[in-house]
């Protein structure tokens, strides 16, 4: 990963996707992809343990938002991760925004 990833344990291959499409399609200035299955076990869309790759947040910075709306962003991230939410990704709670705007992390 570029030098703008904020994880701190390894990604699987799902997160590792999801990490690639976003640099190639933003070149994001920060990037944060944070696995939440665990806080979803048994819970509709996740596994029973909460292992896997079914729920993330994505916490991303990328100059490409600055002309763009709140509900623009969603959808060009929603738009760009379609295969992975069709191989399985259950949820994915998006916190896009542009340089410069405040952020709550």
């Amino acid at each position: 990963m570029a030098g703008n990833w904020e994880g701190t344990t390894p990604m699987g291959p799902i997160e590792e996707r999801i990490a690639t499409k976003i640099e190639a399609a933003f070149a994001p200035e920060r990037l944060a992809i944070i696995n939440e299955s665990h806080l979803h076990a048994g819970h509709a869309g996740g596994s029973p343990d909460g292992s896997g790759e079914t729920h993330f947040r994505v916490r991303v910075v990328s100059p490409a938002f600055a002309a763009m709306s709140r509900i623009e962003r969603h959808r060009a991230l929603n738009d760009l991760l379609t295969a992975e939410i069709a191989d399985g990704v259950h949820a994915l709670a998006l916190e896009p925004a542009a340089p410069g705007e405040k952020v709550r992390w």
